[in-house]
């Protein structure tokens, strides 16, 4: 049996196929004229490939919580310095 090669777009395709629009594995397979077992090896490493990514998200939703608190203390440290320079001002007067 003759081994062939697929581009990357046509894999990407096919894994789209069956992870995002829901068809059938052995239904695309049999579609696009691949074999299923080469099929579901796509799927595999392109879950694989996108892992890392859910550590992105995970470094991402700490930064923004680090992000939030700082503007709260700085919101709070900016509203005491407006209390403080209306104090002073009238105590100018």
């Amino acid at each position: 049996m003759k081994s062939v090669r697929y581009a990357a777009e046509f894999k990407a395709e096919a894994v789209k196929q069956v992870t995002e629009r829901g068809h059938a594995v052995v239904e695309v397979a049999q579609r696009l004229d691949v074999s299923d077992k080469s099929l579901y090896v796509w799927i595999k490493k392109a879950r694989q490939q996108s892992t890392p990514l859910i550590g992105d998200v995970v470094a991402l939703r700490s930064e923004l919580a680090r992000l939030k608190a700082d503007l709260k203390r700085t919101t709070e440290e900016r509203d005491i310095l407006k209390k403080a320079a209306a104090y002073f001002a009238r105590v100018a007067e």
